[in-house]
């Protein structure tokens, strides 16, 4: 059988690993710049008149689809993407309802401008002309697809063939398609809606209407003296910042340790009565959250069924201050969180436990190794390798764990004249700063800075384990 021509630019070099080392891949023969150099002139026209290249190559549903796209897309444009692109520059020019003079020489009342869905449509329009863009590009580097396998076939690859190709090798786009563009809708455009609205001035006394304001959110949360009326100020900023850290860290690791150490009591060889332990741990996880962190909180009172207990029993002779002294507050949210996020733990490692190769624990015990040193250089080594992106996930988790703190403790205690108090975390004080006071700019800001950390976090703690640097097995 005679091998078709390769493609203009097309690479026999196998691509993938070579020897165990990583080889870049090859750019593809069909690329913009191949199109633009190598194209016909109805190649290069299907840059303006999308489909045109596919329409005459007999690909007639293919160019009609791209044709179709960019007239949608460009009368969308002229009816509202103008529109709401323009809007972007000024946000907010009517701040309050008024009354005008209309052509006919009466009064007409002018609302005031919703800036908030001015945003939000304007960015929605660019995150529109950049899918466009995209799809453009992949209109001209299927028209010179067609050009190419024309030449080289006698005709270019018929619809039924893009549809068994879809479904085939490059099934992996069409079931990423829906998850990408839900990825897009639900996630990128709220965070850059979000971001966007940290340079505004949307807050109580700017709703619905407001405008940009540059970084003056930023040095308000930044600055010593910051803004009084709303209670932010850089010290509070990194009193919150520093506790949400130690928090996530207590949470992560305190959980991890002690739900691996009881995964392994109850695993061991002389405990007795395994399922019946493994059932308390998921009733616990069965309850829901917030039942259990109300009931907690009233428990934990001043006047709760605690401290009349120990009064009581003559332990105390003062209710102690659960969620009214600051370190008592924070070591009583870390203590709680163990409760809850324990039995989830031991599920996750009794599984790891039960799957790690025997004949590593057999091969340690014939060199000697005592059961600390087999635990140290085999257990635990096998379990930060499994575990480590659960572990960062759990981390992030634990900075955005707004449950444990607002349910628990709302934060307190509150110092007068702060906006968070000494139990918050960020994800709470922000909700305190946008739910209850409206300064949803500097509540924007907050979560600007959280997102940052989190990020930085995760990639350095992700790019040092050994689940990223050794993908292929644990060594």
């Amino acid at each position: 059988m005679t091998q078709a021509a390769a493609p203009p630019g097309a690479s026999r070099r196998p691509k993938g690993k070579q020897r165990g080392k990583p080889v870049a891949l090859a750019p593809s023969p069909y690329s913009l710049g191949a199109a633009f150099r190598r194209g016909d002139v109805y190649t290069k026209a299907s840059a303006v008149v999308m489909g045109l290249g596919n329409i005459v190559r007999g690909q007639i549903v293919k160019g009609l689809v791209f044709l179709a796209a960019e007239i949608g897309f460009l009368w969308l444009f002229m009816v509202s993407g103008i529109h709401s692109l323009k809007g972007l520059g000024q946000l907010g020019p009517v701040t309050k309802g008024t009354q005008e003079w209309d052509a006919e020489g009466n009064y007409v009342m002018v609302s005031p401008t919703n800036s908030v869905e001015v945003l939000l449509y304007g960015i929605a329009w660019v995150l529109a002309i950049m899918l466009f863009i995209v799809l453009w590009t992949f209109a001209v580097r299927s028209a010179y697809k067609a050009q190419v396998l024309a030449g080289a076939r006698g005709k270019a690859p018929s619809f039924q063939d893009d549809l068994k190709s879809l479904a085939d090798q490059r099934l992996y786009g069409t079931l990423m398609t829906l998850p990408t563009l839900g990825l897009l809708l639900f996630t990128v455009l709220p965070l850059i809606f979000m971001i966007s609205m940290a340079f505004t001035s949307f807050d109580n006394d700017h709703t619905p209407a407001f405008n940009w304001v540059g970084l003056k959110n930023f040095a308000v949360v930044l600055s010593s003296s910051g803004s009084g009326d709303i209670g932010v100020n850089a010290k509070l900023f990194l009193s919150v910042l520093i506790w949400t850290l130690v928090w996530a860290f207590f949470a992560t690791f305190l959980n991890f340790f002690l739900g691996m150490f009881m995964a392994m009591i109850i695993l061991r060889a002389g405990t007795r009565f395994k399922s019946f332990w493994r059932v308390c741990f998921s009733m616990s996880i069965a309850v829901p959250q917030f039942v259990s962190l109300l009931v907690v909180n009233q428990m934990l009172q001043q006047e709760g069924i605690v401290n009349k207990l120990l009064q009581n029993w003559g332990w105390i002779d003062e209710s102690l201050p659960f969620f009214t002294n600051a370190t008592w507050a924070r070591v009583t949210v870390i203590v709680v969180n163990l409760w809850i996020g324990i039995p989830y733990t031991i599920m996750q490692v009794t599984g790891i436990l039960q799957n790690i190769p025997a004949e590593t624990n057999e091969a340690a015990k014939i060199d000697g190794a005592n059961w600390w040193e087999r635990y140290i250089y085999v257990t635990m080594p096998y379990i930060f390798f499994v575990m480590t992106p659960y572990l960062i996930t759990t981390f992030t988790a634990n900075v955005n764990n707004f449950n444990v703190i607002y349910l628990l403790s709302k934060g307190a205690p509150t110092p007068v004249g702060d906006s968070a108090g000494k139990t918050d975390l960020l994800i709470t004080w922000l909700y305190k700063l946008t739910v209850d006071r409206g300064n949803y700019n500097v509540g924007a800001v907050i979560g600007i800075f959280t997102f940052i950390v989190l990020a930085v976090v995760s990639l350095i703690t992700y790019r040092s384990s050994g689940s990223y640097r050794n993908e292929e097995g644990f060594r």
